[in-house]
C-alpha cells in the first residue's frame, strides 16, 4: 500500500493511493496514519479494505508528512562510501547518528526555506525507513520485521551551521523545513529487498545525483539493529539512512540552494518530491 497524509498544513486526512493512481479517503476507517495504525496487524487490515470503495479525493490536495506524531528523526550520516570521499571525510567505522529536529518534518512537496544567515544549504536525496513496532536491541536477523514501510527523504543541510559552527552536526539540520518525507509511505510487503532501489536528486533540471542503496557502507537491517542499541526506536520513527554523491559541497566549485532554486528527487517504487528554495520569513 501507499499511505498518505493530505490536505492543509495541521489539517492532513489519511488516505491512500490505489492501484489505478488515484487518491483515496480513509477518514471513515481511521483518524489518522501514526504510531497506532503501522504494526502490521494493523496494516494488514488495510490491506483487506476494498479500495475502490473508499471514497475518491478530487483535485489535487497537498500531501503531507506521511505519518503523523513522530518521536524521533534519527539520520546516519556518511554511509556511501562515494559521498563519504566527496565530502573529504574518512568512513565511518560504526553508523554516525545524529538526530534532526521533528520541527523540521514538512511535506513532500512544500517549500524549502533558507534559514536566516544560511550561506551553504545542501540537498541530500535519502531511504526513509518508518518503524512499525517498538525496536530495543533487535538483531539484524530480526531488524526488518520491525519496519512499517519506505518512504523518500530530502536530508535538506546548513553546512556551516554544521560543520563550522562547533558542536554536533545536528544545528545544521534541524531547522525548519528541513525534513521533506513523503509523498507517501510505501509499506514493507512492497519493497521487498530495501538494498536495491535507485536513487537521484536533479537541481533546477540538471541531475545532481544518482545512486542506489546497493551501495550503503551498513545496510538497513544493521542500521536499525545498531540503532535499537542506543534508544528505543518507537513505532512513527523515521530513520534517514545517507545519501549518495552529488551533494552541493562536494562540486567543484561548491554549489548552495538560494530562492529560485527547485529540487525534484525520487526513489524507485516510493514516489518523487519537488520543492521550491524559498528566503527566510518568520
Amino acid at each position: 500500500m501507499k499511505l498518505v497524509r493530505y490536505g492543509r498544513p495541521g489539517k492532513e486526512k489519511p488516505g491512500l493511493i490505489d492501484n489505478e493512481g488515484k487518491l483515496r479517503d480513509l477518514s471513515g476507517v481511521i483518524a489518522d496514519i501514526g504510531p497506532d495504525t503501522l504494526s502490521a496487524k494493523s496494516l494488514a487490515k488495510l490491506a483487506k479494505l476494498k479500495h475502490a470503495s473508499l471514497p475518491p479525493v478530487r483535485g489535487t490536495p497537498r500531501f503531507g508528512v506521511p505519518v503523523a506524531q513522530v518521536s524521533k528523526f534519527v539520520c546516519i550520516g556518511l554511509n556511501y562510501s562515494d559521498h563519504a570521499a566527496e565530502a573529504g571525510m574518512p568512513l565511518p567505522k560504526e553508523p554516525i547518528i545524529f538526530m534532526k529536529a521533528v520541527s523540521c518534518l514538512s511535506g513532500a512537496n512544500d517549500p524549502v526555506m533558507l534559514p536566516k544567515g544560511s550561506v551553504k544549504t545542501d540537498w541530500e536525496v535519502e531511504l526513509g525507513v518508518v518503524i512499525g513496532t517498538m525496536a530495543r536491541h533487535v538483531s539484524e536477523k530480526d531488524a526488518l520485521n520491525h519496519v512499517a514501510g519506505y518512504c523518500v527523504v530530502n536530508d535538506v543541510s546548513e553546512r556551516e551551521f554544521q560543520l563550522e559552527r562547533g558542536g554536533t552536526w545536528d544545528k545544521g539540520k534541524g531547522c525548519d523545513t528541513f525534513g521533506p518525507v513523503g509523498p507517501w509511505l510505501v509499506t514493507r510487503d512492497e519493497v521487498p529487498n530495501p538494498q536495491r532501489l535507485g536513487m537521484w536528486l536533479d537541481l533546477n533540471g540538471e541531475r545532481a545525483q544518482t545512486g542506489s542503496t546497493r551501495t550503503m557502507v551498513f545496510p538497513v537491517a544493521k542500521i536499525i539493529s545498531y540503532a535499537s542499541r542506543f534508544m528505543t526506536l518507537m513505532p512513527g520513527d523515521i530513520i534517514a539512512t545517507g545519501t549518495p554523491p552529488g551533494v552541493g559541497m562536494g562540486m567543484k566549485p561548491p554549489r548552495f540552494l538560494k530562492p529560485g532554486d527547485e529540487m525534484r528527487l525520487g526513489i524507485d517504487g516510493l514516489g518523487e518530491q519537488r520543492q521550491p528554495v524559498v528566503p527566510f520569513k518568520l
